[in-house]
């Protein structure tokens, strides 16, 4: 033993064992170790302490604990004195390595309740007194999960955290609305159904000075495991604390219980599945309505309302769908030249171009927001004259819609929860040959794997069909709601994104009847929130009159042979010497009309060149010289 060596005098006391007394204080078990120190003679003292932290954690949450283990293993401690084992901790393992550590620096560990002292050589019992200490840590933490769970099966709140917009009763037993932060909470959700995202909405709080929800919390109510900390920017709202806000159902009176785990010895808690969550309606105020909070989720599922170079999303955006591969479509804000907002299936233009989807399937923008303000003028007025039909319409309407692509959902359900059954037959099946050596390793793990994929594959479609069912069956007999959204609305000559996401759930666009001709027809399918797929007596299809189909009958015979000598021509090759004798002439109408947009988007500030960007000298860094130059 150098005469330098430390003594080190290790206590340790966990929130659990306060309640075993006061001989357990970190002020008794100092003065036990100090006597005992003295009356063995040991020198050169240094406590290291870790008060409130459970035996179970280690590292960066005990910083007495990890100092003392450094000058361990820097063979800087002789001695080490502790209470009993228990102090140096409650896992076994971790426990066993420490003692190791001791063993081969040379420091003697004693532990004076238990009897232990290295110096005497090993004892048997020590490791079985270690499996204790942590079957003590892990049936403590039992019971107080067993408490846990019995609070929240009774609908009491289970945290000690007050959701932003509400703070506690003077019980803490009840959450009350907290008028300021609920208008900020209301603000959020209705920027989001206008169609912004969770950066925008971070941006604007920030720019009016607006308390994020831990320095609000702190400051109004003292609140918060942060009430003690200085924010460097109180207003910094961030986007995930916004997206964060959003997934909250608590906002509609809702207690969520257990949307959180953890285990007993890391103590960090992990986030569970929803379908784990126990959820008691109506426990206090709604600051959310359901229909509001409804479409938020929505908006957040479907579309990343991201700005583009303009600075906004376009309000058809999220809501537009390829017919034929159900896939996106996005919004293209010029075209030959023109500020004309056009919508392309985004699976087309996937390299390879029309392998997922053959054609673009463009429409118009203004067309679609036409034929909405048009359809929804036509069900308010049917609505206002005669409701009852309009009820008695929608539920045919719903109940053949249910005939048609719900029936399709509900045969798909049935087969692909056969397939999953089957194959979980399939891998016991195959697990059991194997192991029997019926089939070689190769072999099971290539089966393996192609039947697991296959049943994360279905597990995934199961879980989204069954969704799709349960909306559509909550949205059934949804009528009045649907009326009572448009009596909400005076006219709808001017479509707000607010307006169309209330109203709209989807539309999908199928491909136009006749391509490259200006005047064709073209089938859009709207679908509306609480009654789905519903057209309006006035859209319906109806038969012209036998002069005005003749007249269309022509229209298109001429357009049929437009198109055949358009082919002749350009089989001849006609077509192409005539693109050739134009093609600069076009192309310096379609640059100056290009180069005119891009003017204008640089006096409004959308678009800045790099070359208008202020000029910056490079730094120049100042090199060490070596030595030896």
């Amino acid at each position: 033993m150098k005469e330098n060596n430390i003594t080190a005098l290790y206590e340790r006391l966990s929130v659990d064992d306060q309640l075993s007394g006061e001989s357990n204080s970190i002020k008794n078990q100092k003065s036990q170790l100090e006597e005992y120190a003295k009356k063995q003679g040991f020198k050169n003292i240094v406590h290291f302490t870790d008060d409130g932290v459970s035996g179970t954690r280690f590292d960066a949450d005990r910083p007495g604990f990890t100092n003392m283990m450094d000058e361990i293993a820097n063979g800087n401690v002789a001695v080490c004195l502790c209470k009993d084992v228990s102090r140096l901790g409650r896992d076994y393992l971790r426990v066993g390595l420490c003692m190791e550590t001791m063993r081969v620096n040379g420091t003697r560990l004693i532990a004076i309740n238990d009897g232990l002292d290295t110096i005497n050589g090993e004892d048997d019992f020590t490791p079985f007194r270690n499996v204790l200490h942590e079957f003590y840590a892990r049936d403590t933490s039992r019971k107080l999960k067993s408490s846990f769970k019995q609070k929240g099966n009774a609908g009491k709140h289970t945290t000690g955290q007050v959701a932003y917009g509400y703070y506690w009763d003077e019980k803490r037993e009840k959450w009350l609305v907290d008028e300021y932060a609920a208008e900020i909470v209301r603000q959020i959700f209705r920027w989001t159904i206008e169609g912004f995202g969770p950066y925008q909405i971070s941006l604007k709080l920030k720019e009016q000075q607006v308390l994020i929800p831990a320095a609000y919390m702190a400051e109004a109510h003292n609140e918060g495991v942060n009430k003690s900390k200085v924010f460097k920017d109180p207003c910094g709202w961030g986007s995930s604390t916004i997206a964060h806000l959003l997934r909250k159902r608590e906002y509609l009176g809702h207690t969520c219980n257990f949307k959180t785990a953890k285990h007993f010895k890391d103590k960090k808690s992990h986030y569970v599945d929803e379908s784990e969550w126990l959820i008691f309606e109506n426990t206090h105020a709604p600051i959310i309505d359901q229909d509001t909070y409804d479409n938020a989720q929505r908006l957040r599922g479907n579309a990343r309302r991201y700005p583009d170079g303009f600075g906004e999303a376009h309000p058809l955006t999220g809501l537009m769908y390829c017919a034929d591969c159900h896939g996106k479509m996005y919004v293209h804000r010029t075209s030959n030249g023109k500020r004309i907002p056009q919508y392309t299936c985004a699976q087309y233009s996937k390299v390879p171009v029309g392998e997922l989807c053959l054609t673009q399937h463009r429409i118009n923008a203004e067309v679609v927001l036409t034929l909405i303000a048009d359809m929804l003028r036509a069900i308010a007025d049917y609505s206002k004259n005669d409701r009852a039909a309009f009820i008695k319409a929608v539920t045919e309407a719903q109940d053949e819609q249910q005939n048609g692509d719900i029936a399709k959902k509900k045969n798909r359900l049935v087969t692909a929860q056969k397939r999953a059954a089957d194959l979980e037959k399939l891998i016991c099946k195959i697990y059991e040959d194997y192991v029997l050596e019926k089939l070689p390793e190769t072999r099971y793990a290539a089966l393996d794997g192609q039947y697991a994929k296959e049943q994360d594959a279905l597990s995934k479609e199961i879980a989204e069909i069954e969704t799709a069912l349960a909306n559509f069956e909550k949205s059934r007999k949804s009528a009045d709601k649907f009326i009572a959204l448009v009596e909400k609305y005076e006219n709808f000559d001017t479509l707000t994104t607010t307006m169309l996401n209330e109203f709209v759930e989807k539309i999908f666009v199928h491909e136009r009847d006749r391509k490259g001709s200006i005047e064709t027809t073209q089938q859009v399918e709207i679908f509306f929130n609480f009654v789905g797929r519903y057209v309006p007596p006035q859209f319906a299809e109806k038969e012209l009159p036998p002069e005005e189909q003749e007249e269309q009958r022509k229209r298109e015979e001429r357009k049929d042979r437009l198109h055949q000598n358009y082919l002749r021509r350009k089989e001849r090759g006609k077509v192409a010497e005539d693109y050739e004798k134009t093609k600069a002439k076009k192309k310096a109408a379609m640059d100056a009309k290009k180069n005119a947009l891009r003017a204008e988007d640089i006096a409004k500030g959308v678009f800045v060149p790099v070359s208008h960007l202020p000029k910056k000298e490079p730094k120049k860094a100042d090199l060490p010289i070596a030595a030896n130059q």
